[in-house]
């Protein structure tokens, strides 16, 4: 059933609010207390223009916080379990964030700009307020902001013919999450190769609000010859690619888990000499090993997903949580992602997805989707 969301203060208008309402937009997500395009009138073909072309999405929403000043690296550090020593300015990092106890409370990119400046390009929470609070209280040198930065993301296969035919050819050589200080047009940014997707992209970190129309016009006229079309990111390919959503997949408030639950180990450095906060508690986590596993499931016929989690039963225990699912017509299944009980990962049979409608016959699969 279709709601309207009411516009007031409350709800923060992006950069490319209005380029998006020209463009057709028609439906809106609410996401760092920002509007958020959620799909332009037809989401297949969005998702094709995705997977095979090139799509240009507002994720202005996809906030900065900017940790400046000579304690900015020492505060970036101690705010993730994972080894920033050897990162260098130009180059961004995925990075886990967790509380006191070890639970994720965002997994935003970081970016290194300089040995005294960084942002955090955060997933869906008040990130800026931790950070601030934190830094306070020890003491630290370093100011924690929200610059006025914009994202505006070109995904797909096409999209580094895109980014080639508005900023040259040199752009193909960009390592993956590298990035560089750039103007267009006289517009000020940062362009990055990035994105929330497996298809391959840049992000174009607008860093002044009043040229966002601009941007967004600039963008449509150099991809116009790969056929861009606008949309939004999307839940489907980042199911079919194993790509972790915080907020869908875990959320402190909701659903919590830690970075070892959710496939992150590996982003979480106890040999390193630093602190970091819920290293403790991270420590005690993989002596014991985690709970729970984060897998891809396979769920029989077409239903309806809702919107939240869902109970993963075996027999008339309940061992996980359905996060998230999908119809797939790249896969030709439902598929989605949840987690489950460790000790059962692997062996576990005759599982259920319980839904209002009922029970539906689910299977464990390995992620991402289509792996041999």
């Amino acid at each position: 059933m279709p709601f309207q969301i009411s516009i007031g203060p409350n709800l923060r208008k992006s950069a490319f609010f209005d380029a998006t309402v020209q463009s057709g937009v028609q439906n809106f997500s609410v996401y760092n207390h920002m509007l958020i395009p959620g799909h332009f009138g037809d989401p297949e073909a969005e998702y094709d223009r995705l997977l095979n072309g090139v799509a240009m999405w507002d994720v202005a929403a996809q906030r900065q916080v900017e940790l400046r000043g000579p304690d900015a690296g020492r505060l970036a550090q101690y705010l993730t379990p994972r080894d920033l020593t050897k990162t260098w300015v130009g180059q961004g990092r995925y990075v886990p964030l967790c509380d006191h106890d070890g639970w994720l409370i965002n997994d935003p990119v970081l970016l290194k700009l300089a040995e005294d400046r960084y942002w955090l390009s955060v997933a869906d929470s008040d990130i800026h307020l931790w950070a601030a609070a934190i830094g306070h209280e020890r003491g630290w040198d370093v100011q924690v902001d929200e610059p006025d930065v914009s994202p505006l993301a070109i995904q797909g296969p096409k999209a580094v013919d895109v980014a080639a035919a508005l900023f040259g050819d040199s752009v193909r050589d960009m390592r993956h999450f590298a990035f560089e200080k750039i103007t267009l047009a006289g517009i000020p940014m940062i362009l990055a190769r990035s994105g929330w997707s497996k298809q391959g992209g840049f992000e174009l970190y607008l860093m002044d609000s009043a040229r966002g129309s601009d941007l967004w016009a600039m963008v449509a006229e150099a991809g116009a010859p790969f056929g861009i079309g606008p949309g939004a990111p999307n839940d489907i390919e980042r199911l079919e690619s194993g790509l972790i959503s915080y907020g869908a997949d875990m959320r402190w408030q909701t659903a919590r888990a830690n970075p070892f639950e959710v496939g992150l180990s590996a982003m979480v450095n106890l040999e390193a000499g630093h602190d970091f906060v819920g290293r403790a508690a991270l420590e005690r986590i993989a002596a014991e090993g985690p709970a729970r596993r984060r897998v891809g499931l396979v769920l029989d016929g077409r239903p309806t997903p809702p919107d939240h989690s869902v109970p993963l039963a075996m027999g008339d225990s309940v061992i996980g949580q359905v996060c998230e699912f999908a119809f797939s017509r790249r896969f030709d299944q439902t598929i989605g992602v949840g987690l489950v009980r460790a000790d059962l990962v692997d062996t576990a049979e005759g599982l259920t997805t319980v839904l209002e409608e009922g029970a539906v016959d689910t299977r464990i699969a390995p992620l991402p989707f289509g792996k041999k």
